[in-house]
């Protein structure tokens, strides 16, 4: 079966990388599966998954009404290396099999996206034809978060970065990097991704 070409979108808190997909859907009419919306909603209708996670975290992980108890969650995994292995251990493959069927749906499509923070991290970045870092420096992703974000402080920001693997690694494992520092225009760098992913699908059916 043919499938479509798969991009993968990643990058940390703040770098902008929802906005790239925003302009690939908008501008490209390409579909966008946002991995970090699909495992929230996981979380709270996938009944396989909701009762692991209370098997490992507790029946406080959920609040009487059946949601995600996401203020325990968080407190229980941001301090301990070990329950974020586990939970995303949980998690991670149920979105990758939700991914498999969202992709079967799009397969008319020439190419797809797919967003998510961790894609390095759960291995996913193995799965896709391109992986695209959209990249920004720490002060600037600070920044735009503690706009967008009114709950949140400035060490509560740095904490999230400091947790998440480096911007220097992720450069390693990207094919193509899209420099979102807010002095570089954006829209030009995503209509030249969009040019080479479409070359690239070309020659993939050997036109080119």
């Amino acid at each position: 079966m043919k499938l479509p070409y798969q991009v993968g979108i990643t990058g940390g808190i703040g770098s902008g990388k929802s906005l790239v997909c925003r302009i690939l859907q908008r501008g490209f009419d390409a579909p966008v599966y946002d991995a970090d919306s699909r495992a929230k909603y996981l979380m709270q209708h996938k009944q396989e998954l909701i009762e692991q996670i209370i098997r490992h975290f507790g029946k406080e992980a959920y609040h009487a009404d059946g949601t995600l108890n996401r203020a325990y969650l968080a407190e229980r995994v941001f301090h301990d290396a070990q329950a974020v292995k586990q939970l995303n251990a949980l998690v991670h493959p149920q979105v990758a099999l939700d991914y498999q069927a969202w992709l079967l749906a799009h397969k008319q499509f020439p190419y797809v996206v797919r967003e998510a923070a961790l894609m390095i991290e759960s291995g996913a970045h193995a799965t896709v034809d391109l992986l695209v870092l959209v990249a920004a420096p720490a002060e600037v992703r600070i920044r735009r978060v503690l706009q967008r974000d009114p709950h949140r402080n400035r060490a509560q920001v740095e904490a999230i970065i400091a947790k998440q693997m480096s911007e220097e690694e992720k450069r390693r494992y990207a094919h193509y990097v899209i420099e979102n520092d807010g002095t570089r225009p954006l829209l030009p760098q995503v209509v030249c991704l969009h040019e080479l992913i479409t070359k690239a699908i070309r020659k993939q059916q050997g036109q080119l």
